[in-house]
């Protein structure tokens, strides 16, 4: 018999290998109705608003690798690896899961941010320059 635990930590590896497969209607497939996803850089919620953030994210990322996952009744963790290439490279990053209906209603996320915004002031400037 599979615990509560154990199914969330399965649809959480499950939305990441889905995602890692650039499957989004196999990200959908987890998502809640009104999901929330909160994160460093971005806040939104809503399946169709997450969805449109998992589309832009995927677009950046050239993998993700899972390290290690638990679980409770009510939540999944995960931590993995995201690499997005050059000039970001990889990213340690931890997911908080939370369900609802044995769905994801809750993901957040944890990592440092300062590449990301490193790299956003960097093509900001190389647009104004281009541009001016």
């Amino acid at each position: 018999m599979t615990t509560g635990a154990e199914r969330n930590v399965a649809a959480a590896e499950a939305y990441y290998h889905a995602m890692n497969a650039n499957d989004l209607a196999g990200v959908a497939t987890h998502l809640h109705t009104d999901v929330q996803f909160v994160s460093p850089m971005v806040n939104v919620a809503g399946k169709e608003a997450v969805l449109e953030a998992v589309k832009r994210f995927r677009s950046r990322l050239n993998s993700i690798r899972v390290h290690t996952k638990f679980g409770s009744e009510l939540q999944a963790i995960l931590i993995y690896d995201v690499d997005f290439g050059e000039p970001i490279g990889i990213s340690r990053t931890a997911a908080l899961i939370t369900f609802e209906d044995n769905l994801i209603s809750c993901i957040e996320l944890f990592y440092d941010a300062r590449p990301f915004e490193k790299n956003l002031k960097q093509n900001a400037s190389r647009r104004a320059s281009a541009e001016g």
